[in-house]
């Protein structure tokens, strides 16, 4: 296999351990008798936490994605001080949220994840979001299909829902919810609504358990790209209000327009959205 051209399929079991050994990491802090105490969680810039978990997650992936792959950048929620000028470079990359959803795991409610993506040409190819107080991993590449490994060890091939069920089933968030989303859910009309943290939004989707995740409030691009690679290899779509792809690594920010996730393209999801401010 050559580094600087690797095959998505073997580059894709050696990801699946790395994201399974950054939630063991994860869990070690998770399950200590001190967990989050005062000097676990700091806050950054955007007021969001960082515990140690996020630090040690993030250490475990970016060395082993070293190992792996030399010759292939890193941005990580936790490292993402590369300057514009030299990202613009990049062709292909690892985007890494090393703990997403650090509000739900401080809650200690399971719903956190480990994402890496690799993208490529401003597309996610490749995901990995491992679940690790559930020990599930969804994981996915293109020319290769999408997958749940569950708890057992048993891996299941996964697609989106299509058709959509009538009374739609809708995703979202549980520690965000906002006017504009209260808004598109009137406009949508008559549907069921599950609460849920992190990046699984995402993966509810790909799995077929949801039919949509309207995301109308901010990410970062490490949010998303990960669960993006496996709800567009499960057959679905990931795209802007305007119904454009969502792409990665195209401007100096980081930050994600509003984006909707669905299975069925049949539908016109996108209609009722609310200007963004």
């Amino acid at each position: 296999m050559s580094i600087e051209n690797p095959v998505l399929s073997d580059l894709l079991n050696p990801l699946v351990d790395i994201c399974v050994g950054a939630g063991e990491k994860i869990l070690e802090i998770y399950n200590s008798d001190d967990f989050v105490n005062a000097t676990d969680v700091q806050t950054k810039g955007d007021d969001s936490p960082l515990t140690k978990a996020d630090l040690a997650a993030h250490h475990h992936i970016v060395n082993a994605l070293a190992e792996l792959t030399p010759n292939l950048p890193v941005l990580s929620e936790e490292s993402a001080d590369i300057t514009w000028e030299t990202r613009q470079s990049w062709d292909r990359y690892w985007l890494v949220d090393p703990l997403d959803g650090t509000k739900e795991f401080i809650k200690r409610n399971g719903e956190f994840t480990v994402n890496v993506a690799l993208i490529e040409g401003h597309e996610a190819i490749m995901g990995v979001v491992h679940v690790p107080a559930k020990s599930e991993t969804y994981y996915a590449a293109r020319d290769v299909g999408a997958y749940k490994r569950d708890s057992e060890g048993t891996n299941h091939f996964i697609q989106v829902r299509k058709p959509a069920n009538k009374k739609p089933v809708v995703v979202g968030s549980r520690s965000h919810q906002s006017e504009a989303m209260q808004q598109y859910l009137e406009v949508l009309g008559e549907h069921e609504m599950t609460p849920m943290g992190s990046s699984l939004k995402l993966c509810l989707v790909a799995e077929g358990l949801a039919d949509l995740y309207p995301r109308l409030g901010l990410t970062s691009e490490w949010d998303t790209a990960a669960a993006q690679a496996v709800v567009e290899i499960a057959g679905g779509e990931v795209v802007t209000a305007d119904r454009k792809p969502l792409l990665y690594n195209t401007k100096e920010n980081l930050l994600n327009p509003w984006f909707m996730v669905f299975g069925d393209s049949t539908h016109d999801w996108c209609k009722g959205i609310p200007e963004q401010d």
